[in-house]
């Protein structure tokens, strides 16, 4: 695997913005940019699978999190505040003003990671001091990005704190297996016999449902776009698929998902590390690049709001531990 550096651009508070380009041998390509540690494009044969700017200003009006590593808490805290060793912490309401989403209002997305390119892939790093976004602890996250010769890129994270605080990294790209166009064709399953049930501002109450029987069932490939208006509280929630899918043991690797382009030439297989994975189907996209349905992402992570939850794994980093986890998509 090659990686070569280039200037990407500067952004509007004049930050130098770098690209990084991942070829392997068989020429597939990704691009990372240090704005966020995102994935900017991922082409394969010929065809470029992720929604992406090719302007840093394109960047800064996104508020989609296109390609970013998210951070330090990925998806919802209910409320925006949680307890920790017995002490309630407040947190960014930057979510319909109630919620927390995805680390606050200037979450890892927004940051520019430090990169250094390695023998075999590349090393992004980023640091939240204490009390940014209301959390505890001087925090430090590490992201290797590999793009292997099967053309599996994979996403290897880690994380420390000074302080116990919350820890849930995951990477928010969109995918669109066509190219371009809505994702609607496109076949999708997740090997998940049940999800979290959310409210109608995806905000999980420690229900862990049954997809069978339901429009929640993914376990058989079928079009993303087959049961995804279907008449059903958690699809009229969220306007679509916006769900969390249990896929079993934290730690332990696993297949979460698999997906194949409308024409089945390209198919993507997604596994991880992390206990949940979170389909969404683009419902809300709605900028003159990538409107409604046009991509979708695939999150690997804890389950959302865990934190409030009793039965659900917590997404807690000890003082002086070390946070691993990784998540491995494929192309075929």
């Amino acid at each position: 695997m090659e990686v070569t550096k280039n200037n990407f651009g500067v952004t509007s508070d004049g930050r130098a913005v770098e690209v990084f380009e991942l070829r392997n041998s068989a020429g597939t390509t990704a691009k990372i940019i240090t704005y966020g540690a995102r994935v900017q494009s991922w082409t394969f044969k010929n065809v470029n699978v992720i929604l992406g700017y090719d302007t840093i200003a394109g960047y800064e009006a996104d508020d989609t999190y296109k390609g970013a590593v998210v951070g330090r808490c990925a998806n919802r805290i209910g409320g925006a505040k949680f307890e920790l060793n017995g002490k309630t912490y407040n947190i960014d309401k930057n979510d319909a003003g109630k919620n927390h989403l995805h680390g606050g209002f200037n979450g890892f997305e927004k940051k520019i990671w430090s990169a250094e390119i390695l023998s075999d892939g590349l090393k992004m790093s980023v640091e939240s001091p204490n009390g940014e976004g209301g959390y505890p602890g001087n925090f430090k996250a590490e992201v290797i990005y590999k793009l292997t010769d099967n053309n599996a890129l994979e996403i290897s994270y880690s994380a420390t704190s000074d302080a116990d605080t919350l820890c849930n990294l995951t990477n928010h790209s969109y995918f669109n297996l066509d190219g371009g166009g809505d994702i609607l064709n496109q076949k999708i399953q997740i090997f998940a016999d049940n999800y979290t049930w959310a409210n109608d501002e995806s905000v999980p109450d420690g229900r862990i449902l049954p997809v069978e029987g339901t429009p929640m069932d993914l376990r058989n490939l079928q079009k993303i776009g087959e049961h995804i208006d279907d008449d059903f509280d958690e699809l009229n929630f969220g306007r679509g698929y916006d769900h969390n899918y249990c896929l079993g043991k934290s730690g332990e690797m696993k297949k979460a998902a698999y997906v194949e382009s409308s024409d089945g030439k390209i198919k993507l297989t997604v596994e991880t590390e992390m206990p949940g994975v979170q389909f969404y189907a683009g419902n809300w996209l709605n900028d003159k690049k990538f409107g409604k349905r046009t991509g979708f992402a695939l999150e690997s992570q804890f389950y959302p709001n865990a934190i409030n939850l009793p039965n659900f794994d917590k997404p807690i980093l000890k003082a002086g531990e070390i946070f691993k986890s990784k998540t491995i998509y494929t192309l075929s």
